[in-house]
């Protein structure tokens, strides 16, 4: 890893009743870096993404974003975390179905308080540069899986975040439509210098990041992503 660290985790433990979620992962992201986690289902790679995002607290461990701890954060510094310096992928897009996808898109700088206009500008931007241009006026049910991917990439990165979280991006899509969706991800991530955390368990997907973290039995073990 080379690099400015920008978010770092010790010794993560998280349970839920009888079950061990975390035990004890541990992992650092650079700043412009794609880092792939991996692991067979249950390991703990959702877990871990969720703990680093401030969605979920864990039970100890320590968690830092640009130096400052972020473990036992209240919710509103989260909230704005995510509103401006974190971006989200999921597996299924998440659009607002009532939302046109150019909205969808400009949604999270309204949330910061950008006026409409200006904001949809931007949207229509990340439209294009995502190859969905034509789309920004249909809604999400009226479009293919991989277009709505493609629309969740540009919701994801049009605040330009420090750091996305994204949580197995492709596992909805065929091989051909995961593959060109993370081509244009990784892509547009490196050219705004955005980090990734990228959870998956297809090796093709991992392919694209810098570095695989591989989850076992709630402990992270590192790698290098082979090239």
């Amino acid at each position: 890893m080379t690099g400015q660290v920008l978010l770092k985790a010790a010794d993560l433990h998280k349970a839920y009743g009888p079950s061990t979620a975390l035990a004890g992962a541990s992992i650092e992201v650079a700043a412009g870096e794609l880092v792939a986690v991996m692991g067979p289902s249950g390991s703990g790679k959702s877990t871990l993404l969720h703990c680093l995002a401030g969605i979920v607290q864990p039970d100890r461990g320590s968690i830092a974003y640009r130096g400052q701890e972020l473990t036992g954060a209240g919710d509103t510094r989260l909230s704005a975390l995510r509103r401006s310096e974190f971006g989200f992928l999921f597996q299924f897009a998440q659009l607002v179905p009532e939302l046109s996808c150019l909205e969808n898109v400009a949604l999270p700088l309204r949330l910061n308080g950008q006026r409409r206009r200006a904001a949809e500008a931007a949207a229509a931007q990340w439209l294009e540069r995502l190859e969905v241009a034509g789309l920004g006026g249909q809604r999400p049910g009226e479009i293919s899986g991989g277009q709505a991917q493609r629309v969740g990439v540009a919701r994801a990165l049009v605040t330009r975040p420090k750091l996305v979280f994204a949580d197995e991006p492709t596992g909805a899509l065929d091989s051909l439509n995961g593959e060109r969706v993370m081509e244009l991800f990784s892509r547009t991530a490196r050219e705004t210098s955005a980090a990734v955390l990228l959870v998956t368990h297809d090796a093709r997907v991992a392919a694209y990041a810098d570095r695989e973290v591989i989850v076992r039995d709630g402990r992270t073990r590192d790698l290098a992503a082979a090239k």
